[in-house]
């Protein structure tokens, strides 16, 4: 019987050259051979300590002969090939990729619980901001950090900025620019990452409007004597807040001075014809402010549509006040609908009216 021997050392297959190379070795090779081919590469999402020792071990390797560069380069290839899926690297990541599919309020209590106050680049989140609510930052800052804000905005914004500041800080604020040449990019992130955190540091509220809103939209589709009754009071509570609420109250009467004339026909073409013949109607019997709201939707649209809803109201008996009110306001759920949409732009009352 053949008798089996085993292999000597050298029948053995070859140990890759790879084996020898350490993971950040391999992944400097890799690196290296894609900036030298002009691939389009960005290490810019790694974290900073990874950023940091790839840059270190490219500077400590040498000369890689052409058989290990295509060991190391097959071994990459083929890893890549295996990889079914990969997930974002922490926190920040997982919230990047999920902003919009889950709830403000989520993603606002897992960044206060991880400590995270920011998603990329903090000084994006600062130049987005409007000039009012950077006025807001530059009060509580000192001089010099207002002058690196200026400084990291867009030209025409930080001359508006500029603009809307008291003289004597605008000039204090410009010389602090000039000793901004020695602050370091580390700095300006720091500064950066700081104030959009504090952007960041506001308690969650439970209702998006104001409470005058709040308000405002219930006593809109109330009844006449209720929101009147209901006005009176808060007067007697608040006259402060009850002027706020006054103003966002939108009802039929408040149509002249709301809306465009040439939004007109948008709201009727959505009204149904009966409802819109039952408002009209009762605001012409009204008369006042209810009559001119009527004749303004009816002078604002075509001569024989007019006539013809004119007819119709004429062959109407009168509206008693319940029906009335109701139509009415469908008309204004429907005008509001319309703004909600960005269909049309409703005017806003003028500060100074009562």
């Amino acid at each position: 019987m053949t008798q089996l021997t085993p292999l000597s050392n050298t029948a053995r297959p070859p140990e890759p050259r790879t084996a020898r190379l350490t993971r950040r070795q391999k992944a400097a090779i890799v690196v290296r051979f894609l900036l030298n081919e002009g691939a389009p590469l960005s290490l810019e999402d790694l974290p900073e300590d990874l950023q940091a020792a790839l840059t270190q071990q490219l500077g400590q390797m040498r000369v890689i002969d052409r058989r290990t560069l295509a060991d190391v380069i097959g071994e990459f290839a083929t890893e890549l090939e295996q990889i079914g899926l990969s997930f974002p690297r922490g926190l920040i990541g997982a919230l990047s990729d999920l902003d919009g599919k889950i709830s403000p309020q989520t993603a606002a209590r897992l960044r206060r619980e991880a400590g995270v106050r920011q998603l990329g680049d903090p000084w994006d989140r600062i130049r987005a901001l409007d000039v009012a609510q950077l006025l807001q930052i530059i009060d509580r800052e000192a001089t010099e950090v207002s002058a690196v804000v200026l400084s990291k905005l867009a030209t025409p914004k930080a001359a508006e900025l500029l603009g809307a500041l008291p003289g004597d800080r605008a000039r204090r604020m410009t010389y602090a620019v000039s000793q901004t040449d020695a602050v370091t990019p580390d700095s300006v992130y720091r500064i950066g990452l700081s104030l959009a955190t504090q952007l960041d540091d506001v308690p969650d509220k439970a209702f998006d409007d104001t409470p005058e809103r709040r308000v405002g939209a219930i006593l809109n589709l109330s009844a006449t004597a209720t929101r009147e009754d209901l006005l009176q009071g808060l007067d007697d509570e608040d006259q402060e807040f009850a002027a706020r609420v006054r103003k966002s109250i939108f009802t039929f009467p408040d149509i002249p001075a709301r809306i465009a004339p040439t939004d007109v026909p948008k709201i009727l073409r959505v009204v149904e014809q009966p409802t819109l013949i039952t408002a009209l109607r009762f605001a012409s019997d009204a008369g006042g402010d209810m009559l001119a709201a009527a004749e303004f939707l009816l002078a604002n649209i075509s001569k024989r549509m007019a006539d013809g809803l004119r007819e119709e109201m004429g062959d109407l008996s009168p509206v008693k006040t319940k029906p009335g009110e109701e139509a009415q306001n469908a008309v204004i759920a429907a005008i509001r609908d319309l703004e909600a949409a960005g269909e049309i732009a409703m005017q806003v009352p003028d500060e100074d009216d009562p």
